[in-house]
């Protein structure tokens, strides 16, 4: 049997055991049949490259390891060129591994089905559709950084569908009779993460409408905000001044509460440290999703720790490097598009079989739309921040702080030390669940939201400053699992 045949019979095994493991019934040999891309959607995206990909896969990690293996038995070279050749080969070891890994396990539906199903989710998602009033702020080096808002009039609970109404009408009455009608709205501001846009909150929108008003914003170079100067550093203490200038156009007044993802909720600590008095007078609560105060440098991202070192300082040199041939990575990203939709779904869920393929999709769109030098632009910032202290400027009002134990990218740990620093927030992890816990596990993340809002209303029903209350002690705290 040569190679092309036994490759074939693997790819026929594989078929028939995923086949078997879903109790999906063969089709007879004989018989032509269209791919059902909506209804098996799941398969298509679950696929990945051919058997193929994944031996040039394995070849390129098994020959990264032999050069890495290689240049650790001879003698400590100088510092210079053979020391970064020896720490490429130990990341392209590490993530040679994950790739072909990703390729393995993804080798039962052919590529024109893969690409056709993702054409097809893209056209029937709802994500990403919901639109409110648009604004502009300007950041302080004149970046256009985009919002959009949702008042309650504008979405009235009884249009929504029953699960949104029943999970938020409980907010309207509490809501409206806040401090009287002439008092100023409470407004919730959402803050997305790293290679996201707003639209990431996709069900807390759909959820919220008619119940609060809520903002939602772009971080600078991301979704509809303005492009930054190209090649200009970005740091976080910039993203928390670019959140001031949103708050001040989309809320100039009245009570706002907090939600922030990942870099969003990094935005969110960079606020507090500039503008505490701003926090002590207008913010009524916060909400900080799987994000982190600091110690990034140290997170291994799922990699053996030998190679996340390495990995940690070998990308962004690589970064830079691809950034300067953008154009020609952009064209080579569509090309690996099924290895990344793999890459995606690994960093981006706890469980990634169990998530709907359209939600799949619909992360891999958003994380893909992100040009390449914006990544690279963004990335150095991440290990530089440090924010513990900033944190406790949070404390004294409702706070929630939320996790997936599945996170590989700001792990739950991370969380763990920010509660730690809040008394007064409840403290969650889901179970089960990764970095994109707002589109993993919706309807845990709503009601969650909803409880902290209900927390803020009763306990901050006007514009005054928030009560104050006990200081946090800094021990570890035991979260409620979900």
């Amino acid at each position: 049997m040569d190679q092309i045949s036994r490759a074939q019979a693997a790819v026929n095994a594989v078929a028939a055991l995923g086949a078997r493991d879903a109790r999906l019934p063969q089709p007879p040999r004989h018989q032509a049949q269209s791919p059902p891309y909506l209804r098996h959607g799941q398969q298509a995206l679950e696929a990945a490259t051919a058997v193929q990909t994944a031996q040039s896969a394995w070849r390129t990690a098994a020959a990264a390891a032999e050069g890495a293996a290689g240049q650790s038995a001879r003698p400590p070279a100088p510092a210079g060129g053979a020391g970064w050749t020896r720490r490429a080969g130990v990341a392209g070891a590490a993530l040679g591994v994950v790739a072909a890994g990703v390729a393995l396990e993804r080798l039962t539906v052919h590529r024109a089905v893969r690409r056709k199903a993702r054409v097809a989710l893209d056209a029937a998602g709802p994500y990403g559709t919901l639109r409110g009033t648009a604004g502009r702020a300007s950041a302080e080096d004149g970046t256009e950084l985009y919002y959009e808002v949702d008042e309650p009039a504008d979405f009235p609970l009884d249009s929504a569908d029953g699960e949104a109404a029943g999970c938020w009408s409980r907010l309207v009455e509490p809501l409206r009779g806040r401090g009287g009608r002439s008092a100023p709205p409470l407004t919730v501001v959402f803050s997305h993460g790293y290679c996201l846009n707003q639209d990431v909150w996709h069900f807390q929108r759909a959820a919220l409408r008619g119940a609060v008003r809520c903002v939602y914003w772009d971080q600078r170079s991301h979704g509809r905000s303005g492009r930054a100067p190209a090649g200009e550093p970005v740091s976080i203490d910039l993203l928390g001044r670019d959140l001031k200038a949103v708050l001040d156009a989309a809320a100039p007044e009245g009570p706002v509460v907090l939600v922030g993802h990942s870099m969003g909720g990094m935005t969110l600590m960079a606020l507090a440290e500039q503008y505490p008095e701003y926090v002590a007078e207008r913010v009524a609560g916060v909400a900080l999703l799987g994000t982190s105060a600091g110690g990034l440098a140290e997170v291994t991202y799922g990699l053996p720790a030998a190679g996340a070192r390495a990995v940690r300082r070998v990308v962004p040199g690589v970064l830079r490097a691809l950034a300067a041939q953008s154009d020609l990575v952009e064209r080579g990203r569509r090309m690996t598009a099924d290895l990344f939709a793999g890459v995606v779904k690994r960093y981006s869920f706890g469980s990634p079989r169990e998530v709907d393929p359209g939600v799949a999709r619909f992360a891999e769109r958003l994380i893909e739309s992100v040009p390449v030098d914006v990544v690279a632009e963004f990335y150095p910032a991440f290990a530089e921040h440090e924010k513990t202290a900033a944190v406790s400027g949070f404390d004294g009002r409702p706070a929630l702080v939320l996790a997936g134990d599945r996170d590989l990218l700001t792990p739950s740990e991370h969380s763990e030390r920010i509660a730690a620093a809040l008394p007064n927030a409840a403290f969650v992890i889901l179970e089960a669940t990764g970095h994109l816990v707002m589109l993993e596990r919706p309807e845990p993340v709503n009601e969650h939201l909803a409880r902290l809002l209900t927390r803020t209303i009763r306990t901050h029903g006007s514009t005054a400053p928030p009560a104050s209350c006990p200081a946090s002690t800094g021990s570890v705290r035991r979260p409620s699992r979900g």
